[in-house]
């Protein structure tokens, strides 16, 4: 079985009683099949009076077959770590649908992590150098050894995860397309909102990695009020500086790598300290290179235990 079921004991929030039912991706890949939830079995001791809070990774199609098999229970709640516990279904007078409950839970019902807040990793540069795509890979290659880790997506463009995983057989047009259908635009609350939710999230978690878009701009700074570090990955010289000024010198945030974004497959290092210095490629969407083993050493020491 690719995915395990943890259940706490009884909780209380206020007058509210719940338990939490933590899933774990068990394989090396962090992959579940759809036909798996055909053998998957609650586990036993849920109390039906009081409430249930799904936390932990999985597909949409998962927390909807839970969701359906909890139904007999008082309430139940999916945990986003941004937010807090949010109420999706009720039969009880004391919670309504669409109600956040304030709580916070960290990886398998293991008490949060004091401060200081874990650190929070801006991937930088300007468009079309690779900054989803590395992403994305330096989340894939950490995840199997810290399961604690979170990839935040604080850009509009519909550039993420599902884009970047629909499949070798999909067009450049399909992928774009997919793209556009996801896309939004710049409010005033939206920086904002992903700020508050980058710092949510390092009080629970081990790494935040954060992807901010390809654009200097000053609507950004509540991001980078809100990380510790962060990496340049570029395909423009030029565009280095600017974003070591914007980072570095007005967000005081701490440098960990700059990578010369190239299109041949080439990974030549140049410097280490006082931070990794790198020409590496081709960061390009199904092409992606495995991650340096120097720039992965170095996020690795950035991890909290």
């Amino acid at each position: 079985m690719s995915v395990c079921l943890h259940l706490s004991p009884s909780q209380t929030h206020e007058t509210l009683s719940y338990q939490i039912l933590t899933l774990e991706l068990t394989g090396q890949d962090r992959i579940i099949e759809p036909q798996d939830i055909a053998t998957l079995e609650l586990p036993t001791g849920i109390n039906p009076q009081g409430g249930i809070v799904i936390s932990g990774r999985g597909p949409i199609w998962l927390y909807g077959y839970l969701i359906h098999e909890l139904h007999p229970t008082a309430w139940i709640a999916c945990y986003d770590p941004r937010l807090g516990a949010i109420v999706v279904s009720s039969h009880s007078r004391k919670v309504r649908v669409g109600q956040v409950l304030p709580l916070a839970i960290s990886l398998f019902n293991q008490s949060p992590a004091p401060d200081p807040l874990c650190p929070a990793l801006m991937i930088v540069g300007p468009p079309d150098s690779g900054k989803s795509v590395l992403s994305h890979a330096l989340f894939k290659a950490l995840l199997p050894e810290y399961p604690n880790i979170y990839l935040q997506r604080a850009h509009w463009d519909g550039e993420g995860n599902y884009s970047l995983e629909l499949g070798e057989d999909k067009t450049p047009e399909v992928i774009e397309t997919f793209k556009a259908q996801n896309r939004g635009g710049l409010t005033e609350r939206f920086y904002p909102y992903h700020a508050q939710g980058i710092l949510q999230l390092r009080r629970q978690k081990s790494l935040i990695i954060v992807d901010v878009g390809g654009m200097v701009q000053p609507d950004k700074y509540p991001i980078l009020e809100a990380c510790s570090h962060y990496l340049i990955i570029s395909s423009k010289p030029e565009a280095v500086n600017p974003w070591h000024e914007f980072c570095g010198q007005r967000g005081n945030l701490t440098p960990v790598a700059v990578i010369s974004s190239v299109l041949t497959n080439t990974e030549e290092v140049h410097q280490i300290q006082p931070y990794i210095e790198i020409t590496s490629g081709a960061w390009v969407m199904g092409q992606a290179p495995a991650i340096p083993e120097v720039l992965l050493k170095k996020v690795k020491a950035l991890i909290h235990n």
